[in-house]
């Protein structure tokens, strides 16, 4: 529509009416024209550098099952500690394998945690899913299997009756976030380059709109976020469908969950910008333990290798004030009456 037009319409029916009509008119356009770009970009693979780890036979090998009946693989380091100060699950970063988990929890065990680290479906040693393809983003698959690891922990005979942590990387940190909101027996959270899918699409839409329509600069960059929202939840739509899943929401997830969260991310990261990173650590309103570390010089993913002994520090310092401290190691939980049920029967189990 020319820019002439777009005036004559309003000095006619006055700009409420037209302004309306005006966005949806805008939005069908890049809705039909561009939504196949959005779509086809969405679903490539980032170019990580993707860990992996020695295999450690101190190990204790661990086969779990989901509720839709994966055998997911994994590994559990018992601390030498002489007293346990907590249990941490460990989120991997999407391709990685479990045994990747030991550069970046070497110290935690050495200072009295357990860490266990699982292998999703389709990644490392676990079942392959033949409809399911995994990409960076969370779904209800991954979620699925994140719950399924979480629940282990729960029902173990030497399970940890207060709880336990989550130490997450990216899309293990971004499903770390989602199990806190929905079990409040995790008791504490860290993230390493977490991502919500909402809060990286809409700043890359915009984006991309700018490389692909170069004309009326003025009026791309006047478009709100709600509108490239609108956008990015159609592609969304799409792929779901496309795929036959469903992505899950971390924002929402944010906005519910109240447990301590340490946010780590790297300054120089140039997939998940450190701004996405601020606004998805903005939507946390009900937590009011909340740290962020932005770590000069990393770039995605690469926060332990630029940091190094401070990296660890700093997790040990979170871990020991909000899971395994004197000051909250024999503190009661404000759990669900169901889980302090399935806690008591589990309990007596492990007695007998």
């Amino acid at each position: 529509m020319p820019d002439w037009m777009i005036l004559v319409l309003i000095f006619v029916f006055g700009p409420v009416p037209i302004t309306a009509v005006f966005i949806l008119s805008c939005y069908l356009y890049y809705r039909w024209n561009y939504i196949h770009v959005i779509t086809r970009i969405f679903q490539e693979r980032p170019l990580f550098i993707i860990p992996r780890g020695e295999v450690n036979a101190a190990a204790e090998d661990v086969r779990i099952t989901t509720a839709d009946g994966r055998l997911l693989r994994g590994c559990y380091l018992k601390t030498p500690a002489a007293d346990r100060k907590g249990v941490i699950l460990f989120g991997l970063e999407f391709g990685s394998d479990r045994w990747s988990c030991q550069s970046y929890c070497e110290k935690l065990v050495a200072e009295g945690y357990d860490v266990f680290a699982y292998e999703p479906r389709n990644q490392g040693d676990s079942d392959k899913d033949a409809n399911y393809e995994p990409l960076q983003w969370v779904t209800d698959r991954d979620l699925a299997d994140a719950r399924a690891a979480l629940k282990y922990l729960h029902y173990r005979p030497d399970a940890d009756p207060h709880g336990v942590g989550i130490f997450g990387v990216s899309k293990g940190g971004s499903l770390g976030l989602l199990l806190a909101a929905e079990d409040r027996l995790v008791r504490c959270v860290v993230t390493d380059g977490a991502f919500g899918t909402y809060t990286t699409m809409v700043p890359f839409i915009r984006k991309w709109v700018g490389i692909y329509i170069k004309r009326r600069e003025w009026l791309r960059t006047r478009i709100p976020d709600w509108f490239y929202g609108a956008l990015a939840n159609a592609a969304l739509s799409d792929v779901q469908k496309l795929r036959h899943l469903e992505f899950v929401s971390v924002e929402k997830a944010v906005r519910r969950m109240r447990q301590p969260w340490l946010v780590i991310h790297g300054a120089a990261d140039t997939y998940i910008k450190p701004e996405m990173a601020e606004t998805l650590l903005g939507q946390a309103k009900r937590v009011t333990a909340k740290e962020l570390w932005m770590v000069d010089g990393a770039k995605h993913n690469m926060a332990l290798h630029v940091a190094g002994e401070s990296y660890h520090a700093n997790l040990v310092a979170f871990f020991d004030k909000h899971l395994g401290g004197p000051s909250v190691a024999r503190r009661s939980l404000s759990q669900p009456k169901a889980a302090r049920v399935e806690l008591s029967a589990r309990e007596a189990v492990a007695k007998k």
